[in-house]
């Protein structure tokens, strides 16, 4: 993590880059040609033809070579080189050279180039080669000609399923349109329950409960009430843990939740371990007459009650002050820094593990400040699950779930960090946290201790005016004219800023060098990955049911 005084260079690169670029020259000649076949023919056997005394002729021969540094831009890796074939991929021709001995001339090599056209008059070049070219061209305009067709027939195809599916929702798993007002019905329409997902939300600073019924979102109100719901809501927003329910005046939140209320009418006693809360026979409209709405906590988070001092920026950390912090490790060796979401959640960049997910390879380190010299006191890693949409070329889905094996054990030094609510907003320039292992300078070592320092939020102008090619995936935060900011070693890790308690606010993606100038640090936005990270914690919970 670089501090105010550092400067750097200007390479673009994941913070968390690293390694060596590998190079192989590839070189190949291939030269074929024919067996030679010697002719004798006598004055006799020639006819009587004007002959010139001078000819030119050419010899046949070929040679291949290649670039030593030809890439594949659709390997995984654009620093791994991709071997070509050994041999070239169609034969050379084979050309036949009969030696015809012309008097007085010595002998003069002639080629002849198969097929011959039979009682043709091959003194003619063009009658000669205007039927090949025709040819070629007549290929080449049929080929071009059937690449139209399948190209309108494709945009017309996908032009249609886009129309059919307008204002529909589509069905990823099995390739089909179903109404909005069937989603999160309790009914499960696509082929696996993708339509039942991600159908309950918190919203607002006071985290009132949501459910999304009949195509659109709804306020619930706090009649009819009782724990028993409190807990599958709790599990339906990816929680395996409820803390309470708190019954809050309507005319205190957000006039934007004010709208379509409803009561969850059910009894206890209808009510299972798998039941959903957003069931449309659960769901009925309501005046909410009590005047109070439903504020859910699902889990103690957002507080460091072990942290008695104010940070100042670029200070190595002391246990307890950023305790939602976790370090990385990939055989053995730290690569990235992560946040604790939950027990079993730990929530990180998708840059970190794309392309070696393999959770045997991982471990975590929860509750630390110096890095471990040892395995003692690692977390192993049951599931690694990133964006399906993430490219490491892009700038967006840049987000990841690492599952542990085992709950983690919450005391003063570790504890989870707050998931903002839907529509939680931060100001610009508020001061919040960054911290990690990485690099306090660019291309240097990551560091031994844990280091914390503060850096201010930034507008989308200033974001989008010292980075190019952001979009509503990315926040960014530092200072513009240089200093503390996110380096190598550090992706993965938190910005945290300070709402109701402690929010993740943004996961370190990329950085162009370390706190220089105009290059503030850039974040993936937690508040537009929320639905995605729900709905996998959501999948994982209805499958350990």
């Amino acid at each position: 993590m670089a501090s105010h005084s550092q400067t750097t260079g200007e390479t673009e690169r994941p913070v968390s880059e690293g390694g060596s670029r590998g190079e192989r020259d590839l070189a190949e000649d291939a030269t074929e040609s024919g067996a030679l076949e010697l002719v004798s023919v006598t004055e006799e056997d020639l006819p009587i033809v004007e002959t010139p005394t001078t000819f030119n002729v050419s010899s046949f021969s070929s040679q291949n070579s290649h670039s030593n540094q030809f890439y594949d831009p659709g390997s995984q890796d654009p620093h791994v080189p991709v071997e070509l074939p050994a041999v070239a991929s169609a034969p050379l021709p084979v050309y036949k050279a009969h030696n015809i001995q012309i008097p007085p001339s010595p002998g003069v090599p002639i080629i002849k180039v198969q097929p011959f056209l039979n009682g043709k008059d091959l003194s003619n070049l063009k009658s000669l080669c205007w039927p090949y070219v025709s040819r070629r061209l007549l290929a080449l305009l049929i080929i071009i000609g059937i690449l139209i067709v399948l190209i309108l027939s494709l945009g017309i195809g996908l032009g249609v399923g886009l129309e059919s599916c307008s204002g529909k929702f589509h069905c990823v798993s099995s390739a089909r349109c179903i109404s909005r007002k069937a989603v999160c019905d309790g009914v499960q329409d696509c082929g696996d329950g993708e339509d039942e997902l991600s159908c309950v939300r918190v919203s607002g600073r006071s985290s009132v409960l949501q459910v999304f019924s009949k195509g659109s979102w709804r306020t619930v109100c706090s009649e009819g009430w009782h724990s028993q719901l409190g807990s599958l809501a709790c599990r339906q927003l990816g929680y395996n843990s409820y803390v309470n329910t708190t019954a809050i005046p309507f005319s205190s939140i957000e006039a934007v939740f004010q709208n379509n209320l409803v009561a969850l009418d059910v009894s206890q006693t209808a009510l299972q371990d798998t039941s959903k809360i957003h069931n449309s026979s659960y769901v009925r409209k309501t005046t909410c007459s009590s005047g109070l709405v439903t504020a859910v906590k699902c889990i103690d988070c957002g507080s460091r009650p072990a942290a008695r001092s104010r940070i100042v920026g670029g200070n190595e950390s002391r246990l307890g002050q950023v305790p939602w912090q976790v370090s990385l490790h990939y055989q053995n060796q730290h690569l990235c820094g992560g946040s604790v979401i939950s027990e079993h959640w730990i929530l990180t960049a998708a840059h970190c593990v794309y392309g070696f997910a393999q959770p045997v390879l991982w471990t975590v380190y929860a509750g630390i400040i110096n890095q471990p010299l040892s395995v003692s006191g690692a977390h192993s890693v049951e599931k690694i699950i990133y964006h399906a949409n993430f490219r490491p070329e892009g700038l967006s889905y840049n987000i990841a779930l690492i599952k542990l094996k085992l709950p983690l054990f919450f005391n003063d030094q570790v504890a989870p960090i707050c998931l903002p609510s839907y529509g939680e907003t931060f100001k610009d320039g508020q001061m919040c946290l960054i911290s990690g292992w990485g690099a306090t300078v660019d291309d240097g070592e990551a560091s031994v201790s844990l280091h914390v320092t503060q850096v201010p939020l930034l507008s989308s102008r200033q974001c989008h005016r010292g980075e190019r090619g952001l979009t509503s995936w990315n926040t960014c935060a530092g200072y513009l004219e240089g200093g503390a900011g996110t380096c190598q070693g550090d992706s993965g890790g938190p910005l945290a800023c300070q709402g109701s308690g402690w929010t993740l606010v943004g996961t370190a993606s990329w950085a162009k060098s370390c706190g220089q100038k105009n290059k503030p640090g850039v974040y993936t936005s937690i508040s537009e990955a929320l639905t995605w990270i729900q709905q996998q914690m959501e999948k994982e919970e209805d499958q350990g049911h």
